[in-house]
């Protein structure tokens, strides 16, 4: 411990004051030998003895100002240089600038230390009146006007040395509570070497029971279970707060008793190997355990044990922290992870399903324009076309599911869309059902896909009806939520602010903990084979992540089910779904189109359709060759089609970001089995403008490079699913 050097004495003085006259009065009575002091030092003799009489002579260091303002920098200057003040002289009147109690306070508030003086000859302020406005008394007097040089002098002589006095009393304050909390072991030993100085003993012995107190209540505020057990038999002998409340029993209950026999459980065979440690003086560091409340409540546990001594003895100190909710969120996060993980297979095999469907869709397409088709040939096309399409359908559903589908946004009320739907879900839901609708009114907008947001109402609705064979009461409610941050760490993916929740609640047979951490996987399904795909809730879950929320289940076998999402709130108004014709189709008139397709399968279809209706193509398998394909071409170029995703180390952005350089005028057409959303939003794709997804058929195609030529856009994304909607 380090104690700080403190001066052996502190004659500086400060007065301030706006009268010239009377900085001269105070350096004559306090800078030189004079009457007053003489006299002063008669009575000091007279009364202490000639040594302390000496202490009339003592030379006193005086500086002046006239204002309070320059008064306050002088006192931060002298703090700045290390040599502060002891004591200020200070006006009470001092026109224009700050009074007298001003500048004390603040004074103060730059050096709390400083004794002072009031100097005045008026009754501006009563005693009460400076006290209430200063706050302290401890370091003020007040000295009238005019004054007496003694009086000048005792002040000046006492002020000064209780200024040291106080600084003294407070290093040693210091230095005691430094010791006391840093020797805490020690403090036997500390007490009986202050029982020679019986002034600081007291002083010792009040920071101890300060001390005590403190951690008393910090003991029985610890949100941690803790207690102390004695040493040979381990019962309590004091327990915290929170122990009370996490084991559910009072203290008569517990105190005297082993924790192991008043809620806190561990194995037999780790309480022996507790024992053994602790009979050794070792600790016990994250012993597994659980606490068994009086109710009946089993939660997971760790708990530390350390030996410690106290003044009555060895004791042992049991810490237990509550680990159910982390293992919780843990539990959530390795799903969360597994999910991703999922999302992103799902991905990958969706984009190539999507251009093995755009082969199987596009060349059955062609064939069942033809005319004068055998009447056998057309069914079985039909049923390849079908096939198709419901293939199309799933692989939609694995893009939900990863997050990569295509989505139209907008301002949307959702009681509005549960409203839309509501004639639809009790067509779904059989007469012995009780299809339940509760929400306000008034509910903000969300920023969402109206058609995903029906998905989700749709198959909650039927995931609970189908939840209940017999029949029962299924519950759509709409509320506002605001979610707290305490009620956001509860879930891994929740998050604080303002949520519109759509909850569906069913009366059905219920879900333990294993079936609800597998519900949201894709193909998992607890129906009958033949009865599910297992992408229902699979698609919800992408869905919600999609737009920004997440969903929460709640559920015990025999209890029912409630599926719980959240929207983000947005502040805009809702908003209305634009729809405009398109024009049809026109062939091309010997137009160049730049093909670059990795899939030979799919840039052999994209080129029979293109030459078919008249376009010269170009074509290419990546971005390298595609760049050198139109360099080498002599002539102009209408068209880029393009994939999004391909080797070579160049993507279609890319490729287009070059292509526009060489040929600026011309225009782009990108297609990819992904959503735009991986792309990002600067290249503002826009299906049926600039973007064909796969699979599509030889009109959609078509419908796409004529529009993309003409840089019109008259069509919604529905309406261009001309052969998925026939």
């Amino acid at each position: 411990m380090t104690t700080k050097q403190l001066p052996p004495e502190n004659n500086r003085i400060l007065i301030i004051d706006d009268n010239p006259a009377i900085h001269s009065d105070f350096r004559k009575i306090l800078g030189v030998s004079t009457g007053a002091a003489a006299a002063l030092d008669d009575v000091l003799a007279s009364v202490f003895g000639e040594e302390d009489s000496k202490a009339a002579k003592t030379h006193f260091q005086i500086d002046s100002a006239y204002q309070g303002q320059e008064g306050l920098e002088k006192v931060a200057r002298s703090l700045d240089e290390g040599r502060p003040y002891a004591l200020a002289f200070v006006d009470m009147r001092m026109p224009p600038g700050w009074d007298g109690v001003e500048t004390i306070t603040r004074i103060w508030a730059k050096d709390a230390s400083i004794q002072v003086v009031i100097c005045t000859a008026y009754s501006d302020y009563s005693w009460r009146e400076i006290v209430s406005k200063l706050g302290n008394s401890d370091q003020l007097v007040i000295l009238k006007k005019p004054f007496d040089s003694i009086e000048v002098l005792q002040l000046s002589h006492a002020m000064t040395k209780k200024w040291l006095v106080t600084l003294h009393a407070e290093q040693k304050l210091e230095d005691l509570n430094q010791l006391v909390l840093a020797q805490n072991l020690k403090l036997q030993a500390t007490n009986e070497r202050l029982t020679a100085e019986m002034a600081e003993r007291e002083l010792a012995r009040e920071e101890l029971k300060s001390s005590e107190e403190r951690l008393s209540k910090a003991f029985d505020a610890c949100p941690m279970p803790i207690a102390i057990l004695r040493f040979h038999d381990h019962a309590c002998v004091q327990i915290n707060r929170a122990f009370l409340e996490a084991t559910g029993r009072s203290e008569i209950e517990i105190v005297g008793r082993t924790p192991w026999n008043a809620g806190l459980c561990i194995h037999t065979k780790s309480l022996l190997e507790m024992m053994g440690k602790l009979a050794m003086g070792e600790p016990v560091l994250r012993g597994e355990c659980s606490i068994l409340s009086a109710d009946g409540e089993n939660r997971s546990a760790l708990v530390w044990i350390e030996p410690f001594e106290l003044a009555t003895g060895q004791h042992l100190l049991a810490i237990v922290q509550d680990v159910s909710d982390q293992e919780k969120l843990e539990s959530q996060l390795r799903h969360a992870q597994k999910v991703e993980a999922i999302g992103h297979l799902a991905a990958g095999v969706a984009h190539d399903l999507n251009n093995l469907l755009t082969v199987v869709l596009g060349h059955s397409s062609i064939q069942l324009a033809k005319p004068n088709l055998q009447v056998d040939l057309h069914e079985a096309l039909s049923e390849v076309q079908d096939a198709g399409q419901r293939a199309a359908a799933l692989t939609r559903q694995l893009l939900v599911f990863s997050r990569k589908q295509v989505m139209q946004k907008r301002n949307v009320s959702l009681t509005t869309v549960v409203g839309n739907v509501q004639a639809m879900l009790r067509r779904l839901i059989p007469e012995d059902f009780q299809l339940r609708f509760e929400y306000g009114e008034e509910l903000p907008a969300i920023h969402a896909d109206v058609c995903n947001v029906e998905q989700i109402i749709i198959n909650l609705v039927v995931n609970a009806r189908d939840a209940m064979p017999r029949g029962g009461a299924i519950t759509v409610r709409l509320t506002l939520a605001h979610i707290d941050s305490e009620r956001a760490a509860q879930h891994i993916d929740a998050r604080a602010g303002d949520f519109v929740s759509l909850s569906v609640r069913d009366e059905g047979e219920g879900m333990d903990d294993q079936t609800i951490a597998r519900i949201f996987e894709p193909f998992f399904t607890t129906k009958e084979v033949g009865k599910g795909t297992g992408m229902g809730l699979a698609t919800v879950f992408g869905i919600v992540h999609q737009h920004d929320g997440w969903i929460e289940v709640q559920s015990r076998p025999g209890g029912g089910s409630t599926f719980e999402v959240f929207f983000p709130v947005t502040q805009m108004p809702d908003e209305s779904k634009p729809r405009i014709s398109t024009p049809e189709a026109v062939c091309g008139a010997k137009e160049v189109v730049m093909l670059v397709e990795d899939d030979e399968h799919v840039r052999a279809l994209a080129r029979s359709i293109l030459q078919a209706s008249g376009y010269r193509v170009l074509e290419a398998e990546d971005g390298p060759k595609a760049i050198s394909t139109w360099r080498s071409f002599e002539g102009s170029i209408d068209l880029l089609l393009t994939d999004m995703v391909m080797p070579g180390g160049l993507s279609g952005r890319d490729v287009a970001e070059r292509f526009s350089e060489d040929w600026p005028d011309a225009k782009v057409l990108y297609s990819s089995g992904y959503s735009v959303d991986l792309f990002g939003d600067d290249l503002r794709l826009k299906e049926g403008l600039n973007y064909l997804p796969k699979p599509y058929f030889a009109e959609q195609l078509k419908v796409a490079v004529a529009r993309a030529r003409t840089g019109s856009s008259s069509r919604t994304a529905d309406e261009l699913e001309v052969g998925l909607r026939s």
